[in-house]
């Protein structure tokens, strides 16, 4: 959407909803970057921007786009920053783009937590109104082997806090994390979790080996059993029949999901559950995800 040169530290990540949002890389890398799933930022060294730079470069994007409605704050954690440096850059970002109606990150739930309520309403009512949150799972065994530095109770404490500020959460959990010794525990401790938490949108992606299973089993600090296709859908089965939801937006449509399903829970509950059991009986259907993706 913007064709400008702008000098980003590369690798750049944003969430597939934010692809037409400006973003500004306000942090570089993740600022705990140990989770055992997790590659993306493993190329840098974790480090904050100064404000000096974010603020020119901010300036100097303005002077050519004036009609900006969306940014993101990158890169893995922006809520690591103090609540006043953060308040400096909403400032700023409001001070140049008068047509600015969203601003969001991603964000880790101690980081959330380290905030006041008090302080996430300012930031709510300075425009930081979506937070993107890689939950992964609610289970606490499950946590611990990915080295996660969350707990069930750590990440609840959080995203609460921040529901209570007003400000709205995306939050995703990792399909087959857990592998198939732990796969009910996960699926059932995830859905107990996002219950409590109410997120507006919710997400599954499907666990990948970027650089190799061994190289995961090799940080896993447990028993890992990769899972089949099946056992995935088995698992989102599990998962979807334990929530209680009223009105998540639910996509598990990422280029990772073998079954693409879209809906809002509960309204749609059952009809995903309906689709995920035709599969079950159908296991030995190639071709899942076109199937799916057509809508049939």
């Amino acid at each position: 959407m913007f064709e400008f040169s702008i000098e980003y530290n590369e690798p750049l990540f944003r969430p597939p909803s934010e692809a037409h949002s400006l973003i500004f890389q306000v942090t570089l890398g993740c600022s705990w970057n140990k989770c055992a799933f997790c590659e993306m930022y493993s190329s840098k060294k974790f480090k904050t921007r100064k404000f000096d730079e974010i603020k020119s470069e901010i300036e100097n994007i303005a002077k050519e786009y004036t009609d900006v409605r969306k940014v993101f704050l990158a890169d893995g954690n922006a809520m690591v920053l103090s609540f006043a440096r953060l308040m400096e850059i909403l400032t700023e970002l409001n001070n140049n783009f008068s047509k600015l109606n969203r601003i969001s990150a991603y964000a880790l739930p101690k980081d959330i937590f380290s905030k006041t309520k008090e302080e996430l309403i300012e930031l709510k009512n300075a425009g930081l109104k979506l937070l993107y949150v890689g939950i992964e799972s609610g289970d606490d065994e499950v946590l611990k082997m990915i080295n996660k530095g969350e707990t069930y109770k750590s990440t609840l404490d959080g995203l609460r806090k921040a529901k209570e500020a007003g400000i709205k959460l995306s939050v995703m959990i990792l399909n087959g994390l857990g592998g198939k010794k732990y796969s009910e525990q996960h699926a059932i401790n995830s859905a107990k979790l996002v219950n409590e938490i109410k997120p507006e949108f919710l997400s599954t992606l499907v666990l990948s080996f970027p650089y190799g299973e061994d190289h995961f089993i090799n940080k896993f600090k447990g028993d890992f059993v990769k899972m089949t296709k099946m056992n995935l859908i088995n698992e989102m089965k599990i998962f979807i029949e334990k929530t209680n939801l009223e009105s998540t937006v639910f996509r598990s449509d990422h280029a990772s999901n073998y079954l693409v399903l879209k809906g809002i829970l509960s309204r749609d509950k059952e009809e995903m559950l309906s689709r995920i059991n035709r599969v079950l009986e159908n296991p030995e259907y190639s071709g899942l995800r076109e199937e799916w993706q057509r809508g049939l």
